[in-house]
């Protein structure tokens, strides 16, 4: 079965769904996006992501074009059309059509897109086995806490780990860590979660505030700060988490196995305490 995509109202088939070349998001990468992850076919964190839509639509002078009301029943429409049961929703906004320009007209009216990704997302070969990590220097630009479409350099990196037979990179700036690809990094040390506080360097990770929370209520310790890679060398484990790798162990860091090689204890519980609790909070 052909997807269904959200386009500006309509509904269409994956192969009449079509933007323009002038839209602003295919020019210029001015455009913001959410993933939403979706189990047994109700939606995670949909109330956190659309706040964090807004802080990004604000923070860019865009706009959304329907009402937070009406996203929830585009997301659940096209959950309907394509019997999406675990995967997840992405969704896009660009600032919208208008001849190639640096400048733009206050008056452009933005484009929204959505679309579905059936995704195993619970049982996950990556989360049992855990990842491999290479550090990177990080060179984006200075506004990671904003969820831009402007990817290329962690694709690039992403692919310089592939490359060296891991799996994702860690980004490093003025020596210490800032992020994952597409997703927040944490160490264990003496039990204690240690990851980078919020700032502009990185992403305001949904499923980072909601695993604090937990870790929180079942009396771990957490701690932010920054932290570098001969504290992930030392460390007892180290995990990642994202909208949809959820908590995922990393076993190796630069080609040097973290605590034993295998998924930490701390890493493996808060995946469990997250899954579980998402499916109670799911809409």
């Amino acid at each position: 079965m052909k997807r269904i995509v959200y386009v500006n109202g309509n509904y269409l088939g994956e192969s009449e769904a079509k933007i323009s070349v002038f839209d602003r998001g295919f020019l210029f990468a001015d455009a913001i996006y959410e993933v939403t992850s979706v189990l047994e076919g109700k939606l995670i964190d949909f109330e956190s992501h659309i706040k964090r839509l807004d802080r990004s639509l604000e923070e860019l002078g865009l706009f959304c074009p329907i009402s937070t009301d009406e996203l929830l029943l585009v997301h659940r429409e096209l959950m309907q059309r394509n019997q999406l049961t675990e995967g997840c929703v992405y969704m896009q906004i660009s600032r919208g059509v208008a001849d190639r320009d640096f400048a733009y007209s206050l008056e452009v009216e933005p484009t929204l897109v959505l679309f579905t990704q059936a995704k195993s997302l619970i049982d996950s070969t990556q989360a049992k086995s855990g990842i491999k990590v290479i550090s990177v220097e990080d060179k984006r630009w200075g506004r990671r806490d904003i969820k831009t479409v402007q990817l290329l350099y962690p694709s690039m990196c992403k692919m310089m780990a592939i490359k060296a037979g891991a799996d994702d990179a860690w980004l490093v700036q003025d020596g210490t860590v800032t992020e994952g690809t597409s997703n927040n990094a944490y160490i264990v040390k003496n039990r204690k979660i240690i990851t980078r506080s919020l700032g502009n360097e990185i992403l305001h990770g949904i499923t980072r505030a909601a695993i604090l929370m937990y870790a929180k209520s079942v009396q771990m310790e957490v701690e932010e700060r920054t932290f570098t890679i001969d504290e992930v060398i030392s460390a007892d484990e180290a995990f990642i988490t994202s909208a949809t790798s959820f908590v995922t162990p990393v076993v190796e860091m630069d080609g040097q196995s973290l605590g034993d090689g295998t998924p930490g204890p701390v890493a493996v519980r808060l995946r469990e305490i997250y899954i579980e609790e998402s499916l109670r909070r799911a809409i």
